[in-house]
């Protein structure tokens, strides 16, 4: 198991090392803000017992092109790993990560797992040969060590991350005139799936697109090394570090390097890496952008479910549905008899107006005509009925076979769908193939 290597040594009962830390902080600040060494202090000789004395040394001593390798070869003997972080990470700072030994990566960098966390010293080697610090060779080194430890394959984690922001419902145009078809889950998750393949194929090509030259300038007066890690696990080592923050998994890196807003060279380290992952999470999606359209789907049409298949409606639920709809479309009313009490009532008025008086008679008229005005308000309220009945049938069996026409052109449209999601994985294929460029 790999020891952090960013985590200051214990310096209890060693010579007094304030004044070596307060140099050390103050090359640090040198090196980020592009100037030269400051001149070592006259008794660092004189501290024989703690490695950052002739790891100070061996630094000044490479920057400026003289021959390394005695203050080197003690520090190594007092702590080779850490001596290995702070040249590496310190080199890369300065601009000069091309002078350091191909054997100090692998002693800084040391051992990932699945089973334990990426160390903070870990990261910092990563994020620097990310930026080309260390040139092709840093980053071959860099990708091997990741490509050592599997990722796992979790579809939904790398797609969240490459992709995030689950897409609304795709509504096909075949089914614009019927919205409510592209919700049902047989039709809308297909469509989905493809939709999200053509953004996981467009931010693949946008990682690996990128042209900018991966190697770090010695940097200019007055900026900052673009990543806080090498430069906090520089302050750690030199004993001015502070608290180390929570550290993550090599998968927990590689999804946040992925994700969009990333730096370009992290993310397309992290998509070579996790590219097995990817292309699992792809085929995914391609299965599912390619999935038959269901053979029947039961739509509510004005209200009532009926089952649509390709030769039509199904007509035990289309009957259903007319029955339901003659059930709710026609009012309880009450009966009639009333129309034919008042015409009776009037009828035995009138004959008996002619025999007692004439206001017997017109009374009997009145009364008559009152029942036959509710009888033919009846009837007009009962055509109406049967008028808007047989609109809202005639409604029903005309909104049922567009939709089913609206399937059937939705089907064609299915499989140029597919076809065109096999390509998008045609493509993210290839370029998860080519990879992230070494120089």
């Amino acid at each position: 198991m790999s020891m952090d290597l960013s985590k200051s040594p214990d310096t209890a009962g060693l010579a007094d090392t304030t004044e070596l830390h307060r140099y050390a902080e103050a090359l640090l600040v040198h090196l980020t803000a592009g100037g030269g060494a400051p001149s070592l202090p006259p008794d660092i000789g004189d501290i024989s017992d703690y490695w950052l004395a002739p790891a100070l040394q061996a630094l000044v001593r490479t920057l400026a092109g003289e021959d390394a390798m005695e203050p080197l070869s003690r520090a190594a003997r007092l702590d080779e790993g850490r001596t290995a972080l702070f040249l590496c990470l310190a080199l890369a700072v300065a601009g000069h990560g091309d002078r350091i030994h191909a054997s100090w990566l692998g002693t800084a960098f040391g051992d990932l797992s699945d089973d334990r966390p990426v160390t903070s010293g870990q990261r910092a080697v990563w994020l620097a040969a990310a930026r080309g610090a260390y040139g092709p060779v840093g980053k071959i080194f860099v990708l091997r060590k990741l490509d050592a430890v599997a990722v796992p394959t979790e579809d939904e984690l790398w797609l969240e991350a490459l992709v995030p922001d689950e897409p609304a419902i795709v509504v096909p145009r075949s089914l614009a005139d019927f919205p409510q078809l592209a919700e049902i889950p047989e039709i809308s998750g297909p469509a989905q799936a493809a939709d999200r393949l053509t953004r996981l194929r467009e931010r693949c090509a946008e990682i690996t697109a990128s042209r900018e030259p991966a190697t770090v300038s010695k940097v200019t007066a007055g900026s900052a090394w673009p990543d806080a890690e090498p430069l906090a696990v520089l302050r750690t080592l030199i004993g001015q570090g502070g608290h180390e923050g929570p550290l993550s998994s090599l998968q927990g890196h590689l999804l946040q390097d992925v994700q969009p807003g990333a730096e370009s060279h992290l993310a397309a380290l992290a998509l070579h890496v996790a590219a097995p992952a990817v292309k699992a999470a792809a085929e995914s999606l391609l299965q599912a952008a390619q999935e038959p359209p269901p053979e029947a789907v039961t739509v509510p049409v004005l209200g009532h479910p009926v089952i649509l298949r390709p030769e039509g409606p199904d007509r035990d639920s289309l009957y259903a549905a007319e029955h339901g709809i003659v059930t709710e479309s026609v009012p309880n009313r009450r009966g009639n008899w009333l129309g034919y009490v008042l015409i009776g009532i009037g009828v035995v008025l009138l004959g008996t107006g002619f025999a007692v008086s004439l206001a017997t008679a017109l009374a009997g008229i009145a009364v008559a005509g009152w029942g036959g005005f509710l009888l033919w308000r009846r009837r007009v309220q009962e055509q109406a009925d049967l008028d808007y009945v047989q609109a809202r049938l005639a409604e029903l069996n005309e909104t049922a076979e567009g939709a089913v026409w609206a399937l059937h052109e939705h089907a064609r449209e299915s499989t140029k769908r597919a076809d065109a999601a096999a390509e998008d994985f045609t493509e993210l294929t290839r370029l998860l193939r080519r990879g992230p460029r070494a120089a």
